[in-house]
């Protein structure tokens, strides 16, 4: 068996201290397998976006350890995680984060501008073509409509051919016709560029375009399994709820 891509030890996450300390995660070991399409989902407060900002290095669990690509988060100090970051992970957020006074090209090649690496030109050219956006090139974030800045945003994420692409809520923001082709974008990058993508969600819907179905429940792992269609996914929740 192959050696997981991001791989989660005992992690805990305590946040306060003493009586108002609250635990989001309560011993987590999970493991994310290449080229694997993973959902995360959990009632409110389950710990299912502390679980993705531990897994992604945007926090810093309390106990336990976290590695992506064979390399410990935890050895790291904040300059070499903000460089892993860079080059290991690729982002999809809710909001997109996309940067206004660039255009749609320029923010899909920002990570390797950051990181000083020059763009593989046919790598960028293929993810342009792969989001359908050729003819939005020039267009800043205003000028163009949700759908399309977020499609902006996955194939930014896909730019760097980071390890492991961290989705978070990626179709929040979009309406049902959008936010499908949103999720066949990232579908599209698991079984055409063998990419990993955990996305954390609350839409059955979303979930059932993965290949597997993680539920949290107050801070731990009550479901690992398949993640099958959306009335499946929904049969989950409700054991869970």
């Amino acid at each position: 068996m192959s050696t997981p891509i991001v791989s989660a030890q005992d992690l805990e996450r305590t946040y306060g201290t003493g009586e108002a300390a609250v635990k989001a995660l309560a011993g987590v070991t999970i493991d994310f397998p290449a080229g694997a399409f993973t959902a995360i989902m959990g009632p409110s407060g389950s710990g299912k976006s502390t679980l993705m900002h531990c897994l992604a290095g945007l926090d810093r669990p309390t106990g336990g350890q976290v590695t992506i690509d064979g390399v410990d988060l935890g050895g790291l100090d904040d300059k070499r995680l903000t460089e892993l970051r860079r080059t290991k992970v690729g982002f999809v957020f809710q909001q997109f984060n996309l940067l206004p006074v660039l255009s749609a090209e320029e923010n899909i090649v920002l990570p390797l501008r950051i990181g000083g690496t020059q763009p593989d030109k046919a790598w960028v050219d293929r993810l342009i073509d792969t989001v359908g956006l050729r003819d939005r090139l020039h267009h800043r974030p205003a000028e163009m409509s949700g759908g399309q800045q977020q499609r902006v945003a996955v194939a930014r994420a896909l730019a760097t051919r980071p390890a492991v692409v961290f989705a978070d809520e990626p179709t929040g923001n979009l309406d049902s016709k959008t936010s499908a082709e949103i999720l066949g974008l990232l579908r599209r990058s698991v079984d055409e560029f063998g990419q990993t993508v955990v996305m954390v969600t609350h839409d059955a819907q979303a979930a059932s375009h993965a290949d597997r179905l993680v539920v949290l429940a107050d801070g731990r792992v009550v479901h690992d399994g398949e993640a099958g269609t959306a009335d499946q996914v929904l049969d989950h929740m409700k054991a869970v709820a």
